[in-house]
């Protein structure tokens, strides 16, 4: 019971501090450089850390694909070994036994060795 008439009290008691007059103070203009240093900041991380190393990772594995030529010893992304016998635009043929040749895409060979 005590604590309803102390919240009665309190709701009465709000529509006249809310309409007392605070006493004004000069207002700073928010520095809106000093509110994106955070954005900027962490944008600038994904970039260097995230999106600038997948690039050149692309830019590699094309060069790659580009390079290759008959007679590289190569790896196909699911571990195959072989050896290029084949170059075409798209598509390469791999020697991976004697007299056993299968044909990839470019982007199934995943690194020269």
């Amino acid at each position: 019971m005590i604590w309803v008439s102390f919240l009665l009290s309190v709701a009465y008691a709000a529509p006249e501090v809310a309409s007392s007059p605070l006493p004004s103070s000069p207002q700073a203009a928010p520095n809106v450089f000093a509110q994106l240093l955070p954005l900027l900041f962490i944008i600038a991380i994904f970039y260097f850390l995230l999106i600038r190393p997948q690039q050149q990772r692309q830019r590699a594995q094309q060069e790659l694909w580009r390079s290759l030529k008959k007679g590289d010893r190569v790896v196909t992304v699911g571990g195959i070994h072989g050896v290029v016998t084949q170059v075409d635009e798209d598509e390469v043929v791999l020697e991976v036994a004697k007299d056993v040749r299968i044909r990839f895409s470019k982007t199934a060979i995943a690194s020269k060795k």
